[in-house]
């Protein structure tokens, strides 16, 4: 009879997650995840397998929880182009804010530590990219259909402009203590939309 989890590993993957999207990959080591979830190393190996095995778990999960609500916001019924703005300026406003600073994208985050060199890691950044360009493309191609967006606008092109300013602005945000530096480039790019 197999012995049942004295943990819950969905709880467990979520602290991992935080440990990891506010620390980083190298500066985790296997001790400030046995003190952080509470559970010992044999555990986790059994449950998630190795430290970066943990960790593509962990950048999963937060890709599933962050897509989805992008997901819900940009497939509004509706006007589209609204849609966009609130989640460009979410977006600036979440690497503008002190906490969003010191965490930064976890997304973003492993494709600046992990993925030039990590090739399972690479992949599912850009998964996570491509899903963000196909959910801003599906938005701009209603709002183009709506008469929101002018017909000379290439809505894939657009979708990718947003993609790579939305990723600066989490990689900027990091470092610059500067908030309007964020907002205004969220800013004059939503004007590209008009």
């Amino acid at each position: 009879m197999a012995r049942s989890k004295e943990f819950d590993p969905d709880a467990a993957l979520e602290s991992a997650l935080e440990l990891f999207w506010r620390r980083g990959y190298e500066a985790t080591s296997m001790a400030d995840l046995v003190d952080r979830l509470g559970i010992g190393r044999a555990s986790i190996y059994a449950t998630y397998g190795n430290k970066r095995d943990l960790y593509l778990k962990a950048l999963e999960r937060y890709g599933e929880t962050r897509d989805s609500r992008l997901l819900r916001e940009l497939s509004q019924p509706g006007p589209a182009l609204p849609a966009v703005r609130a989640v460009v300026r979410r977006f600036a406003a979440e690497a503008a804010d002190d906490s969003g600073r010191t965490r930064g994208c976890f997304v973003t985050n492993t494709a600046a530590e992990l993925a030039p060199h990590d090739d399972a890691a690479a992949r599912r950044v850009e998964l996570s990219w491509e899903h963000l360009e196909t959910l801003l493309h599906s938005a701009l191609v209603r709002a183009q259909a709506q008469g929101e967006l002018p017909a000379a606008r290439e809505p894939r092109a657009l979708a990718r402009m947003l993609l790579v300013l939305m990723q600066g602005l989490r990689v900027v945000g990091k470092v610059s203590t500067d908030p309007a530096r964020v907002r205004d480039a969220a800013e004059q790019a939503l004007t590209l939309l008009e």
